[in-house]
C-alpha cells in the first residue's frame, strides 16, 4: 500500500471556532483498493460529530444533501478529463455518490455504498475511516475536502487547496493529489 497524508486549509471566508486542524489520508493499491482517512482536531463536544467510536452502520442507500453539515468528502478524476465522481461520507453512516460529466454537471446519482466506515472519537480528535469500495488508476487525481459544523451553526469549510471565491470543492483546482501507481504487492 501506498501512503499519502495531507493536512486540509481552512477557508478563509469560513473561520472555525473549536476546530484546530483538519487532515486527511489515503492508502491505495490496485489490489485493496483506497482506504480514506480523516482527522479533525480540536474541540471535538463543539463540533456536530456523533459520540462513541467503532464500526458505524453504513445507511443501506444514499442521501443527499449531506455538505449542508459535517461531511467528509472525496473527488476523483482520471488524468486531465472533466468528469469525476464525488463521495460524501456523514460521520454517522450517511452516504452519497455522484457522478458529474464535468464541473456540477451532473450526470446521475450512484449506489456505491462503502464498503466500511469507522470512527475514533477524543476529546480532542475525531477521526473517520473509510474504505469507500473503488480502486484506482495509474494517475487518479483526487480532491479532499471537510465540512465542519460546529453546535453553535459555525461552519468551516476544509480542503487541499481552494479556488479564488466563496468555497467550491468541484472547482478543478481542488484536483492537486495525484496518485501514481500503487507499490506492487
Amino acid at each position: 500500500m501506498n501512503s499519502i497524508r495531507e493536512p486540509l486549509i481552512c477557508h478563509p471566508d469560513t473561520p472555525a471556532r473549536a476546530v484546530a486542524g483538519v487532515s486527511a489520508e489515503v492508502e491505495w493499491s490496485f489490489d485493496d483498493g483506497f482506504v480514506l482517512r480523516f482527522f479533525v482536531d480540536g474541540a471535538i463536544d463543539q463540533m456536530v460529530l456523533p459520540s462513541g467510536d467503532g464500526q458505524l452502520v453504513i445507511a443501506d442507500s444514499p442521501t443527499d444533501g449531506l455538505w449542508q453539515s459535517s461531511c467528509f468528502e472525496a473527488f476523483l478524476t482520471d488524468g486531465e478529463e472533466p468528469d469525476y465522481t464525488e463521495f460524501n461520507y456523514a460521520p454517522d453512516g450517511r452516504w452519497a455518490c455522484y457522478q458529474f460529466d464535468d464541473y456540477r454537471s451532473l450526470l446521475r446519482s450512484d449506489d456505491l455504498m462503502p464498503w466500511s466506515m469507522t470512527v475514533e472519537r477524543s476529546p480532542a480528535q475525531f477521526i473517520l475511516r473509510v474504505e469507500p469500495g473503488i480502486f484506482p488508476d495509474t494517475g487518479t487525481r483526487m480532491a479532499l475536502s471537510v465540512v465542519i459544523e460546529e453546535v453553535d451553526g459555525t461552519k468551516s469549510y476544509w480542503a487541499l487547496r481552494h479556488p479564488p471565491g466563496k468555497p467550491d470543492f468541484h472547482h478543478p483546482d481542488c484536483f492537486t493529489l495525484s496518485l501514481g501507481a500503487p507499490d506492487a504487492a
